[in-house]
């Protein structure tokens, strides 16, 4: 949903007429400020690597297990061409231990979707 790509922060207004994410608490002006240690994590990692926020996302993603699969959405050709780059972004075990320790630090606040759209997700709750 743009938020780990690092061009979304505190100051972004999305417009609710047209935009779902608007809805979303995750996507507050006062949530993305408190979360903004998340991107700037991945901003540290991808400088390392010569790689995006997005990609260092997708690259510990597919660094978890063999089975994990991450699905990124995009509706942008340039920005399919930069998720299908993360394959090639090797993380070591030491630049997984400093992203997971680092982490492990960060209190994320707000849903990922609204109550409304977490019961279509995940109707058991």
């Amino acid at each position: 949903m743009g938020y780990l790509t690092g061009k979304i922060d505190a100051g972004t207004r999305l417009d609710p007429k047209t935009d779902l994410r608007s809805g979303f608490t995750h996507f507050s002006p006062e949530n993305l400020a408190a979360n903004a240690a998340v991107v700037e994590l991945l901003r540290r990692v991808a400088e390392k690597k010569g790689a995006t926020p997005a990609q260092i996302a997708l690259a510990w993603l597919l660094a978890q297990k063999p089975w994990i699969v991450p699905s990124p959405g995009t509706r942008n050709p340039a920005h399919l061409e930069e998720n299908l780059e993360a394959i090639q972004v090797q993380l070591t075990p030491t630049d997984l231990r400093e992203i997971e320790t680092a982490f492990s630090k960060i209190t994320v606040r707000g849903g990922r979707m609204n109550e409304m759209q977490m019961e279509v997700v995940d109707p058991t709750e």
